[in-house]
Order: structure tokens, then sequence, then C-alpha cells
């Protein structure tokens, strides 16, 4: 059941625009029609400002995203899809049919777990030189089963006709496996569900390329 709030301020998203749990919110938002602000967090700069004091007292695990929304403060993207999809009216994130519901979020966690968390910032960080190999790895080894569960669910979207959270934890994953030069290609039903999300207007405005913290080099 949708719940409704009257909310007076927006929520506020304190993110990255590379992020990709950053990127998953923002979509969220767009696609949910939700006005909200943003302050940038620099993971690169002045040694990464999630490490500051300041952003500890919101997200203690010094991630991003954090989000304050309703008085409260959540801090990890699926949680946060999955409470302004309770609480807020428009399209619905997460299918009302409890099969495909449990597909959703089958998929989301195989992406938000299995293979995102392996090639963050943080964890590239700490393996040096061959950063690039061991994100190839992952993000491959990942892929390989993606693939064939979205062949089984996937209609237009990843789970049948409805854009779903698991649409929005995909286009940010794909993003991550051609920075580090996957050959996205040998997972067609992945390349095809990617290309078809990004023509839809909410994938585009939230893409990393045209956000407020967006590096004027990196800008489309």
């Amino acid at each position: 059941m949708h719940l409704s709030f009257v909310c007076l301020t927006k929520p506020v998203l304190h993110g990255y625009f590379r992020s990709s749990c950053s990127w998953r919110l923002r979509i969220a938002f767009a696609l949910k029609g939700i006005e909200y602000d943003q302050v940038p967090v620099n993971l690169i700069k002045d040694g990464g400002q999630q490490l500051t004091e300041q952003y500890k007292a919101l997200n203690p695990m010094q991630q991003v995203p954090a989000v304050e929304i309703d008085g409260i403060i959540l801090s990890q993207s699926l949680a946060v899809i999955q409470y302004i999809d309770e609480t807020r009216q428009g399209p619905r994130l997460l299918p009302a049919d409890p099969k495909k519901r449990a597909q959703v979020r089958m998929l989301s966690d195989v992406i938000a777990s299995g293979i995102q968390p392996l090639q963050n910032l943080y964890v590239i960080q700490k393996i040096g030189a061959e950063k690039a190999q061991w994100a190839q790895h992952f993000i491959n080894r990942g892929f390989q089963a993606l693939e064939p569960m979205l062949k089984q669910t996937a209609g237009k979207y990843c789970v049948g006709d409805e854009i779903s959270m698991a649409d929005i934890c995909l286009v940010p994953q794909v993003y991550n496996a051609e920075r580090f030069k996957v050959d996205v290609g040998l997972y067609p039903t992945i390349q095809r569900l990617n290309q078809t999300l990004l023509e839809i207007e909410a994938f585009k405005l939230s893409h990393p390329s045209c956000q407020p913290d967006t590096p004027d080099d990196l800008r489309v």
C-alpha cells in the first residue's frame, strides 16, 4: 500500500556524480517525479570528503549516498528506493505481483550486493595496479550470472514491460562495466536493456555527464 505524506521540504541527496548508488537514486527520483536538492560529496578531493567527521554524522559507513527525507536519514540506495516507492505517488518501482516483485529484488541484489561493491572506489583503491583486471573479472563474473537470469525475466525491461528497481540498478552497473573496458556485447540481453533504458528521459537527466558536480571535461 502506498502512503501519502505532506512534505514541506524537498529530500536532500548527498552524492557523487559518478557513484552508482547515487545515480540509482537520481533515476528513482526522476521516475517518481520527486523534486530534490543535491549536495555533492567529492570522493576524490581532499582525500575523500566522505571521510570527514561532518559526513560521517550523516552516514557512519562514510559512503555515498545519504538522503535526508521526511525527518530521517537513509543511506542505502535500495532502502531509499523502496521507501519512496511506498510513500510517494508515481509509477511503481516494485511490481504489485509478488513473484515479479521478488524477481526485481533478486536482480537488484545481484547487482547491488554481488557486483558493484567489488569494484567500487574504496575497494579499487586498495587493489592498486591490478585494479582494472580486478574490476573486469568481477563484473564479468556477475554479468555471466545476470545475463541468463534476465533472459528468464525480461520483456521490454528487466522484469516484464514495466520499469522497476532492477532497471535502476542495471544502467549504472553497465556504465561502470564500460568504464572498465568490459565487452558488454558478450551479454546481449544486458546490452539491449541498457540501450532501451538510456533512451528514457529519467535516465538521461540523471546521467553522470550532466550533474552539478560533473567535471567540465566529462560533461556532454
